[in-house]
């Protein structure tokens, strides 16, 4: 991966010439996919994006098929 800016964060890896809406949107999917998420199979337990559509329950260790970027609608 790409070495990512303080300012522009994991958009930081595309060229100058996208623009600033595209690397906003960019950067919200991002910090979302990439933070632990509520398991549907534990109450506590968390899953963890493993790639696009397929995640990891961390406390019961099942690997299930889900949404691509994040679980549940809420975290949008």
């Amino acid at each position: 991966m790409a070495s990512k800016t303080k300012k522009i964060r994991a958009a930081g890896k595309f060229s100058g010439g996208i623009g600033i809406r595209a690397r906003n949107e960019y950067n919200a999917i991002e910090s979302i996919q990439r933070k632990s998420q509520q398991s549907p199979f534990h109450p506590r337990g968390k899953a963890k994006r493993i790639a696009a559509g397929i995640w990891k329950c961390t406390k019961t260790g099942k690997v299930f098929a889900g949404n691509a970027y994040f679980l549940s609608p809420a975290n949008k």
